[in-house]
């Protein structure tokens, strides 16, 4: 099935143009998500030092008939930024061994996810009814009102990390205003950790995550005619303690000038100046349940794993 485009190809234009006129450069998470970046991110889900995809699937693995018995009767599991659904595949199978078939809706900025994802179903779960979606969380939301319930819209990975307090809380809002008293949410977040724990998975010895980083200069290069050269660019991720979270940032090596032909746009650095590219906020279950007050949403349950690295959250529409 051939997703539907929910937005225009033109938005990495403005993204770009809006990131890289500010004062503090920097540029949004999901212009990572091209077929390049999408295949580099699987690439890092499976490197040692990234704890949070296989801690996730360890309490799905765990928890989903569990978390199914707590959801109840649903006709639609609608995942935001899906990815390939290799840790939904997990959940999706625990609603068929109790005997319930919802139909998936994976909802993602990356076609090529997407179609991976679709195949991936195929073949793990034959005869699941998909029906993907090709859009971007910031505009097209309003789909899911389309969609039978009862549903469950699923947010996993820690997604809602790369968000803001206020981003989250009008992003989980919005999810909100798009459901009824019969929906549940889905939410997964990475809770603080030590420092030795979290800096290494998002800069690794094998350097994964410093090419996904560049990947985004490399996109602006190919579809915006720029002549970043990444390797006068260094990757940096840092703890910021006060805002918890890991911040992702390009540093420039050196005082340089990047055109960028298609927005007709020269973009001056100095030396060590940085581009903000991504958030990782690191949360406590009580922060976690404040942002689902916040949202409109009451914490119905709470799945840790044994470490208590990561937390999967059920919440119900207030």
């Amino acid at each position: 099935m051939r997703a539907t485009r929910l937005f225009p190809i033109s938005a990495i234009a403005g993204d770009v143009r809006d990131g890289l006129t500010r004062f503090s450069k920097s540029l949004p998470p999901k212009l990572f998500y091209d077929a390049e970046g999408s295949a580099l991110f699987d690439e890092i889900t499976r490197l040692p030092e990234y704890y949070p995809t296989r801690t996730e699937l360890a309490i799905l693995q765990r928890r989903a008939p569990e978390i199914v018995k707590s959801v109840g009767r649903v006709a639609s599991v609608i995942e935001l930024g899906s990815g390939n659904a290799e840790k939904t595949t997990t959940l999706l199978r625990a609603f068929r061994s109790a005997g319930m078939e919802p139909s998936y809706v994976p909802f993602d900025i990356s076609a090529a996810a997407l179609a991976e994802a679709e195949s991936r179903l195929s073949e793990k779960l034959p005869g699941l009814r998909v029906e993907p979606k090709l859009g971007d969380l910031a505009h097209d939301l309003d789909f899911i009102r389309s969609i039978s319930g009862p549903r469950m819209v699923v947010y996993l990975g820690s997604s809602i990390g790369n968000l803001t307090w206020l981003e989250s809380v009008e992003l989980l809002r919005r999810v909100r205003a798009t459901l009824g008293p019969d929906d549940t949410l889905l939410l997964g977040a990475d809770l603080v950790k030590p420092t030795s724990i979290l800096i290494p998975a998002y800069s690794d010895s094998s350097g994964v995550t410093e090419r996904f980083n560049k990947n985004v200069l490399a996109r602006i290069n190919r579809e915006l005619g720029a002549d970043f050269d990444l390797d006068r660019f260094r990757h940096l991720a840092v703890w910021n303690k006060r805002a918890s979270r890991v911040e992702m940032h390009l540093e420039s090596a050196a005082s340089q000038s990047v055109y960028i032909e298609d927005l007709d746009l020269m973009i001056d650095f100095e030396k060590g100046e940085r581009i903000h590219t991504e958030n990782s906020h690191k949360y406590t279950l009580e922060q976690i349940k404040r942002l689902l007050d916040d949202s409109g949403f009451a914490l119905r349950r709470a799945w840790r794993d044994q470490r208590k690295w990561f937390a999967l959250v059920l919440g119900a529409p207030e």
